[in-house]
């Protein structure tokens, strides 16, 4: 048996790697290339796929949405790209999938929300980010953080380094529900070291550190919460979206 029982049934932990559902369920015969990017970019991935000459070779499809997978090239390498959906369970489930297809090293990109005072549109880079979602805890035993890979790291920041683009690396806040993101809450969540806060970092950290895969995210700053008196969603960093994508493109050949 290799369940680790506990009270609190999201603390329990089972590290059986094989789901009575495969990881690749209806996509066993999909073979991927090894890198991807996995971007909570919505449109934008469509069009960049568009423009860039991208094959769609298979659908994940859930209830509500097909997610077309495709693959370009780039620099003479093939790259898998996908849209990324909101929220750690379905994030998470097609991050699973492509690396099950053959996908071992990942980038992210997608929006955050600060918790301190910062500026929209600036790139961040998570280095570890708390588990206040209930997905990580499926893939990893329970903890109060997950680290990010250092190598899917050090090739973002490569990658804005070559750009001449200023960043800086964060702890980010992983949570489920962002209408419980309560004044308390803000304030303990910084007490512990998170500046940023978003829904899947920690999901997908632990992911692909489960299936032996690296896996970074570079983050913009959209909304901020550094003012718990007056919330303000600015531009929800619009700006950053179409550059975010087409770095993470870079990042992914550095890794």
């Amino acid at each position: 048996m290799s369940i680790i029982k506990n009270d609190i049934p999201i603390l329990e932990y089972d590290n059986d790697q094989a789901g009575v559902i495969a990881a690749n369920h209806e996509h066993e015969s999909l073979h991927l290339p090894e890198r991807a990017v996995f971007a909570f970019l919505g449109e934008a991935v469509d069009r960049y796929a568009k423009t860039h000459g991208a094959v769609i070779v298979d659908h994940y499809e859930t209830i509500s949405k097909l997610y077309p997978i495709y693959v370009l090239e780039k620099d003479g390498q093939q790259i898998c790209l996908v849209e990324a959906p909101v929220g750690a369970p379905a994030a998470t489930a097609i991050l699973d999938a492509l690396i099950a297809c053959g996908v071992r090293k990942i980038i992210s990109g997608g929006s955050c929300g600060v918790l301190v005072p910062m500026e929209e549109n600036v790139f961040l880079i998570p280095r570890k980010a708390l588990r206040d979602e209930g997905t990580s805890y499926h893939y990893l035993p329970p903890e109060r953080f997950v680290t990010v890979s250092e190598a899917a790291r050090k090739a973002i920041a490569a990658t804005l380094q070559s750009r001449h683009l200023p960043f800086s690396e964060v702890v980010t806040w992983s949570t489920d529900g962002f209408f419980r993101e309560t004044k308390g809450m803000v304030e303990y969540r910084k007490s512990e070291g998170c500046s940023v806060v978003e829904m899947e970092c920690a999901a997908l950290a632990a992911c692909a550190q489960f299936r032996g895969a690296a896996w970074g995210e570079l983050l913009f700053t959209a909304d901020t919460l550094a003012n718990a008196e007056r919330y303000d969603a600015r531009d929800w960093g619009r700006d950053s979206i179409d550059l975010a994508l087409e770095l993470c493109m870079e990042a992914v050949l550095h890794l």
